[in-house]
């Protein structure tokens, strides 16, 4: 096991370019089993996750080759319809072969998938998205047992938004007969992206970015030829946090302006100074950071997935935020380790009020999550002293070599064996 170790205050100067979305590539990743050919994938980040979906599809019977951020996924091999537990509970994201292979089989049998302990995040609306569309679903030994005899569009009314939910059925009604409706569907860039790749394999959706898709089933899709992954937006924001910190000035290349306007404008807020220039965004902190309250909403709102990144910089702000998790209400176990470093934190309900303070210290500290590792990163580059980050496996998850990329720009940032 490694851990990240950070000598903190250094101001950061530079350029650095965000990787392929993790939360893209995955379920685009499950799409290939919808068709029966070689799938090549590009802007792929060299991830745990995409290699842990690798192995599942492996484990299904695909081959999958990866060098370099271009992924090969020859679908033609796939006999298998049972995703294991062993693989499934490391990755949430495993449920999303779940609609495929009932698409291709017409039966599946997929773990109750696991992934970050940030609170309960149950698949109830993906369950009733595929009984619906005609599959029987029962709940077996911690197993999702699916069978269906005849898949038929119809009106999908979700109860609340949800991105795997919405992307599940996306993946199965695409080769349903007839029309499907998903009502309140997930509106994050990271749908279009899948249904951008889906059409390119001849489905045919429409309105996905809106609460209102469309999907006219087709018989048969065919292979994904080089479809480039979108930007990952949670990176973009991550490193937009750490231009703001320290008086820093950063570059942030192969990014969308589009995706990050509920950060954008909470930075500004702040008084940090934002400039966009084509797919960059240079970021410019100027020293005296404005407390201010923000709440974690779907996409377009403010995205649960920065909600720890951005705490860090209310932790040194001038004045008191209230901090508001609507998403994930649990989703504040980097709070403890934020104390640590001296920051002024109160846990009230799903709300988290910050007093700022004037500095926090280096510490040892421990990541729980993916996204609260990062922040812990952040915490580390504005801490005086020493900060060392254990568990930093979450990281590895969802950041491709971000203690390099911090490196390159002047942050003294390593890694060392625990």
């Amino acid at each position: 096991m490694e851990k990240i170790v950070i000598e903190g205050k250094n101001r950061l100067s530079g350029e650095v370019s965000v990787g392929g979305a993790k939360n893209a590539v995955l379920p685009i990743m499950a799409a290939c089993i919808l068709n029966d050919g070689e799938n090549t994938i590009s802007n792929v980040p060299d991830l745990a996750d995409v290699r842990t979906m690798m192995k599942l599809l492996e484990t299904l019977g695909a081959r999958c080759e990866y060098t370099d951020g271009e992924l090969l996924v020859d679908s033609s091999t796939i006999n298998r319809y049972k995703a294991p537990y062993d693989l499934v509970k490391t990755m949430r994201a495993s449920v999303l072969v779940l609609g495929p292979l009932v698409a291709r089989f017409k039966k599946a049998e997929v773990s109750l998938p696991g992934g970050c302990a940030i609170g309960e995040r149950p698949i109830d609306q993906h369950i009733k998205g595929l009984r619906i569309l005609g599959t029987s679903v029962q709940l077996e030994d911690g197993y999702v047992s699916a069978v269906a005899e005849k898949l038929e569009g119809t009106t999908v009314p979700f109860d609340l938004s949800t991105v795997t939910g919405t992307e599940n059925i996306m993946l199965l009604a695409s080769v349903c007969e007839g029309e499907t409706v998903i009502l309140n569907a997930a509106c994050e860039p990271e749908v279009v992206d899948l249904a951008n790749a889906l059409n390119l394999m001849g489905a045919r959706i429409e309105g996905a970015g809106t609460d209102i898709i469309t999907i006219t089933g087709v018989s048969s899709l065919g292979p994904l030829e080089g479809y480039s992954v979108m930007p990952d937006r949670i990176e973009a924001g991550t490193l937009m946090i750490a231009g703001a910190l320290n008086e820093s000035d950063l570059l942030i290349r192969n990014c969308r302006f589009e995706h990050l306007g509920a950060l954008t404008g909470k930075l500004l807020q702040t008084g940090t100074k934002i400039e966009k220039n084509g797919n960059s965004i240079r970021v410019r902190g100027t020293g005296e950071i404005k407390s201010i309250d923000f709440s974690t909403l779907p996409y377009p709102g403010f995205p649960t997935d920065m909600q720890a990144q951005m705490m860090i910089l209310m932790c040194v702000a001038d004045g008191m935020s209230v901090i508001t998790e609507n998403i994930f209400p649990q989703r504040f176990m980097h709070t403890a380790e934020l104390r640590r470093m001296g920051a002024d934190i109160k846990l009230v309900g799903n709300s988290a009020v910050v007093r700022g303070v004037p500095e926090i210290r280096g510490a040892p500290i421990m990541a729980s999550d993916l996204r609260a590792s990062a922040s812990l990163v952040l915490a580390g580059l504005c801490g005086a002293g020493r900060t060392e980050v254990s568990r930093i496996y979450h990281l590895d998850r969802g950041y491709e070599k971000l203690d390099e990329k911090l490196q390159s720009v002047g942050a003294s940032i390593w890694r060392e064996k625990e």
